[in-house]
């Protein structure tokens, strides 16, 4: 079974429905066997002793002298033991009538209501319930025969411990949801086995997917059943397409850098041979050309591969080998990088993300006086996954009421230093580009604190 199963899956949608529809036929169907169960042990019960009294009525007669006489034997032992709520008895009704017979169970008499409470039918026969000898609930069949010529009537009572029959209801009520619990926890598991197994195509879909977007895939391989494997051909042409939209836009791009190098190269030397204050404005506008235009290509660019599965950069693979370059060239620097065990993976460009990076730790360098301290680490506070890239250095820093001005273009907040204060417009438009967020700000070390914020690959897909 998988590790975990979210609540809002598709898997635990379909067993919880599954699960619920089957323990409601259950419940329906033990309530239907219970109640057809109790009225066939109703009608038997009452057949039982609507069976004795004619039986009783059959075994009873009148002397001449007006006795009732019989030894009836009614064939169930329950009416030869005391107080067992099974009794007969025979009561004479009119004069001139007798003496009275019961059975050896009825050890006391038993009241009947009058009547006028509970009145003969047509057949001259009643039924009703009453406290048995030992307060247990008896049913009780009743008729009035005519026993001899002389019409002289005797009253005839069979009666049924009724709380045998509950028992004998409640034993087969218990067995029955004991037998039906243990089918359907059996229905139960079986079911949702068989849906996991039916659904696990889905999850290997996902995982799949999840190698796609971490770039270990270039697409969905493997054989799937025939409802999925049209999803699974969708998606590959999908993907194909995406790939073939990304490298047309790269030649697009790359073709109009190429066809606006040469006259910008030639307006340069133009101006430049040109000189006095013409020349120089000629040179001044084709370098700012030159400079929005390889600032748009870039976010055309990026923009194309944003959000894209076909990109994925490892970060902390990427700052290790930028830090051991950098401290190569900067021996005089401490430069150290604190980040995590596991790996995170930057939905972008691995260009895009050393140029990001670059810029940055080269302005460290240029800055630190002693030490840059490079931190990277996971940072999904907002709901989205990403990580929090953070550069120190030890160096003057920027004042706060200026650190806007140096993230915009071609803005130098110091001449003394080389540079064409490009870097942080570069990494504020690339950052801004990539949908995530840039802060520069006061460093511990007493320099320049910069944090970017940048979206990482969903590797949860995977679980």
């Amino acid at each position: 079974m998988p590790r975990r199963l979210r609540l809002g899956s598709l898997t635990v949608r379909v067993i919880a429905f599954s699960t619920l529809w089957a323990v409601l036929t259950l419940v329906i169907i033990a309530t239907v066997i219970s109640t057809l169960f109790r009225q066939a042990s109703e009608r038997g019960f009452e057949s039982l002793l609507s069976a004795h009294l004619f039986n009783l009525i059959s075994t009873v007669s009148v002397t001449e002298d007006g006795w009732l006489q019989g030894s009836p034997n009614l064939g169930d032992l329950r009416f030869t033991i005391p107080r067992s709520g099974w009794y007969w008895s025979v009561e004479p009704i009119s004069e001139g009538l007798r003496g009275s017979l019961q059975s050896i169970s009825m050890v006391e008499p038993i009241e009947a209501p009058t009547t006028e409470e509970v009145p003969f039918d047509s057949e001259f026969q009643r039924r009703y319930v009453t406290m048995g000898i030992e307060d247990e609930f008896v049913d009780v069949y009743e008729s009035e025969f005519v026993l001899d010529a002389a019409e002289r009537v005797a009253r005839f009572r069979v009666m049924g411990n009724r709380s045998d029959l509950e028992a004998e209801i409640a034993d087969f009520e218990r067995q029955l949801y004991i037998y039906l619990a243990l089918f359907g926890f059996g229905m139960i598991a079986i079911n949702a086995i068989a849906i996991w197994l039916g659904l696990r195509p889905l999850t290997r879909v996902r995982r799949a997917l999840a190698e796609i977007r971490s770039g270990s895939a270039q697409r969905l391989d493997g054989s799937f059943p025939a409802e999925i494997a049209p999803l699974a051909d969708e998606t590959n042409a999908l993907i194909e397409s995406n790939r073939r939209i990304v490298e047309r836009s790269r030649t697009q791009v790359g073709n109009l850098a190429h066809s606006l190098k040469t006259p910008l190269a030639v307006l340069l030397n133009e101006g430049a041979a040109m000189g006095g204050r013409k020349g120089e404005l000629i040179v001044d506008q084709a370098t700012a050309m030159q400079s929005q235009v390889e600032h748009y290509l870039q976010r055309a660019r990026v923009a194309a591969q944003r959000d894209s599965v076909l990109f994925r950069t490892p970060v902390v693979a990427t700052l290790e080998r930028l830090v051991r370059v950098l401290t190569k060239l900067n021996p005089h620097l401490d430069i150290s990088l604190d980040g995590p065990d596991e790996e995170i993976v930057f939905s972008g460009e691995k260009e895009d993300f050393e140029e990001l990076v670059g810029n940055l730790l080269e302005n460290a360098t240029k800055w630190g006086r002693t030490a840059v301290a490079v931190t990277v680490r996971r940072d999904g506070d907002d709901g989205r996954p990403g990580f929090v890239l953070t550069i120190d250095d030890d160096g003057p820093g920027i004042p706060e009421e200026k650190a806007r001005v140096a993230m915009k273009r071609g803005q130098r907040l110091d001449e003394t230093k080389p540079g064409t204060g490009l870097g942080l417009a570069i990494v504020s438009d690339l950052v801004k580009e990539y949908g995530g967020l840039f802060e520069l700000g006061r460093s511990q070390m007493g320099g320049l604190r910069a944090v970017i914020r940048l979206q990482r690959q969903r590797d949860e897909l995977a679980d």
